[in-house]
């Protein structure tokens, strides 16, 4: 923590920072409003801190700090920082959210996280998303940053409140805020002026927003088909980092047993992915290396400029409707869409365009100190058999009807219909990526929404009288309680009989109920694991099973997943993977996906993990992967996504996010690629001890 006098310093004007709060002199304690918390002043070595106690009978508990006058104009910074410090016995994460007007978390708001472990400090930082300026009565939609948006930007000359919270913690938690400021100049470009008349068409013919320029903004299919020729002289002068074997194993490291599949091993205190030679890998990848990438067109005519028609004889066929629309404008319909990404490559490589882009995707992955393409990517390209690839699994099944999520319900995995769609599924990798010594292995599924550790087994009591999976939980409590008096005694209940517990929706008191609720909730994750590893097993034996990509989980499911996986994998959105609990101990990790994004550069929104700019981008990048070497679990890192998605959303879900290692126009970022390439060629030297 900072004392009163380092706080006296940022408030006196400086051109780098400005103090927001910092808890001294005549700062009201009363004015700190707080649920399930509480907050008072500690002396902190010379100065004064703000301690917060947050207690777990919510699930976001947390404090308030509202401006005293109104709002802070903050305009003239770059981002919000706050000093911190776990008192506390146990790790944190602590969540900053900085509000302008009224939000609801997401709109008017921008949000930041950290970690700390029992006794460390550090500071949270926040890079202030602006909102893009749009002409007044321009409607847009249908993607999740554009010019005058509210949904996670913010206005910092009027930020209102300052938001201090967890997220859904399952015990007490104590740490102290302290120093809160604004810090560096705005970026220039992300707050250009658009010009209100005309407005429209605002997209270019490569997909590029019009009303703006930026660094390496391409002009022309002219000018693509000049930098693919620039390109591929660069990749056949860097044709990959030295030393690795033709899988992009480590050529010059141990030989282990050479099993001809990949496979994972333990080797001096940590794990590692073999490769089929006997080497050891580290899976340094990228997903969705594709060839396609959609935009909804319908109802939005007027935004394309010099886009073909229909009838185009050579562009006419990237028209198609929509395959299927989860959220946002479009939701539950099936729009015309058009393929930008394959129409721009069209324009660069001609009518041989599908094979000169896939092999230009091998050469570029090598060239750039890539060894792996994760998931979602394109077949044809992954079975060229030139680069190690993963495969995704999913398939159908019937739903469980007391859950939710937000990309689909669980399934319910005691039905038959679950681990009858599963065989079907991975039966259809037969000869295909089943026995390819180049296919790493299967994830199945992706960031199921696993809840906390009971939520499924509740979910199952809200669910029909019908579900297989609520007849197996009766059946296990009748079997436990044999009477049902008994249950009802031990869970407060007044069922008149087991027929009546099965047919009620109404899900029980989770604490009377606490212990069957766990027992459920590991039954139904064993069950759900053990399927899908026999399922994966059946088809490709010596291949790995790389789990569900968790996104939200709880140590129950995690654990039981490491009993199941040959590694357990996790979607990191976090600067670092050492701010993420793996829940998941001694089990080789690998992280499906991670990334950080911009707004110096075309995109209107800088995905998950915000940075400043493409320099800040490429850094975070570095640090990554090197964090990823240096913890024993970690076995791989998979950055989302190879290229930009459309400027105007995609078609899934509107997601329109600034993540590529190429753009719309499939120029490579000079800066990830480069620090991809520092990241690639020093994958193998001996790794560093501890994490």
């Amino acid at each position: 923590m900072i004392g009163l006098a380092a706080c006296l310093l940022l408030a006196g004007g400086g051109q780098d920072s400005t103090s927001v709060l910092d808890f001294e002199g005549a700062f009201d304690v009363s004015t700190v409003v707080a649920w399930d918390a509480k907050a008072v002043l500690s002396k902190a070595g010379t100065g004064t801190a703000l301690r917060v106690t947050t207690f777990h009978a919510q699930e976001w508990p947390g404090i308030t700090l509202k401006a005293p006058r109104g709002a802070w104009d903050l305009s003239r910074h770059a981002r919000l920082s706050m000093d911190m410090a776990n008192v506390g016995k146990n790790a944190v994460t602590v969540g900053l959210r900085v509000d302008s007007g009224e939000s609801d978390g997401l709109m008017n708001a921008n949000t930041g996280w950290i970690t700390l472990g029992a006794g460390a400090r550090g500071t949270l930082t926040i890079d202030f998303v602006r909102r893009l300026p749009a002409p007044e009565g321009v409607k847009l939609f249908g993607m999740r940053g554009f010019p005058g948006s509210r949904y996670e930007t913010i206005d910092p000359s009027r930020v209102t409140q300052l938001v201090v919270f967890l997220k859904r913690p399952s015990e007490d938690h104590e740490f102290e805020v302290d120093s809160i400021r604004a810090e560096g100049a705005p970026p220039g470009p992300a707050a250009a002026p658009v010009p209100a008349d005309p407005f429209f068409p605002l997209i270019d013919e490569l997909g590029q927003y019009i009303h703006r320029d930026w660094p390496g903004k391409a002009r022309s299919a002219e000018e693509l088909r000049a930098r693919a020729a620039e390109e591929a002289k660069d990749l056949a002068s860097r044709a990959g980092p030295a030393g690795w074997d033709r899988y992009g194993g480590w050529a010059g490291g141990p030989a282990l047993e050479a099993t001809g599949f990949f496979r994972v091993q333990k080797h001096e205190g940590r794990w590692w992915l073999v490769d089929p030679e006997g080497r050891l890998f580290f899976s340094h990848g990228v997903d969705c290396v594709t060839l396609k990438g959609s935009t909804p067109v319908e109802e939005r005519e007027t935004w394309f400029r010099g886009w073909p028609r229909r009838d185009d004889p050579d562009f006419g066929a990237f028209f198609h409707p929509a395959h299927e629309v989860l959220h946002e404008h479009y939701r539950g319909r099936t729009p015309l869409c058009f393929d930008i990404t394959g129409a721009n490559l069209r324009r660069k490589h001609g009518p041989e365009w599908k094979a000169r882009a896939s092999e230009a995707a091998h050469a570029r992955l090598r060239g750039w100190g890539l060894n792996t393409i994760g998931n979602w990517s394109d077949e044809e390209v992954r079975l060229m058999r030139k680069t190690p690839y993963t495969v995704g699994i999913h398939c159908g099944g019937r739903s469980l009807e007391g859950s939710e999520g937000y990309w689909q319900a669980f399934r319910d995995v005691f039905d038959p219909s679950f681990a009858a769609a599963l065989k079907d599924r991975l039966k259809g990798e037969a000869g295909r990526s089943a026995g390819d010594p180049w296919c790493l292995g299967y994830f199945v599924d992706n960031e199921l929404s696993w809840g906390d550790e009971t939520s499924l087994a509740l979910a199952t009591l809200k669910s029909p009288a019908g579900q297989a999976a609520k007849r197996e939980f009766v059946e296990d409590l009748r079997k436990k309680h044999v009477e049902i008096g008994k249950l009802n005694a031990a869970w407060g209940t007044a069922h008149a009989s087991w027929d009546a517990l099965l047919a009620d929706r109404r899900p029980p008191d989770p604490k009377r109920a606490g212990e069957d609720l766990l027992a459920f909730n590991a039954r139904t994750a064993t069950q759900y694991f053990k399927l899908c590893r026999d399922a994966v097993k059946e088809v490709a034996p010596r291949q790995l099973y790389l789990g569900c990509r968790f996104a939200w989980v709880n140590p129950m499911a995690a654990g039981i997943a490491a009993k199941h996986a040959d590694v357990v994998s996790f979607n990191v959105y976090q600067r670092a993977p050492e701010m993420f609990e793996f829940a998941a101990k001694d089990a080789p990790v690998l992280i499906g996906e991670f990334h950080f994004g911009a707004l110096d550069r075309g995109p209107f929104h800088p995905g998950l993990v915000r940075v400043r700019d493409q320099e800040e981008r490429a850094k975070a990048y570095r640090d990554f992967v090197q964090a990823c070497r240096r913890h024993p679990q970690v076995v791989g890192c998979h950055w989302f996504q190879f290229r930009d998605q459309p400027t105007t959303g995609r078609e899934l879900d509107g997601e329109n996010y600034q993540i590529g290692f190429v753009d719309i126009a499939d120029t490579p970022y000079p800066e990830l690629v480069a620090a991809a390439r520092e990241a690639g060629a020093g994958l193998y030297p001996p790794r560093p001890s501890g994490r």
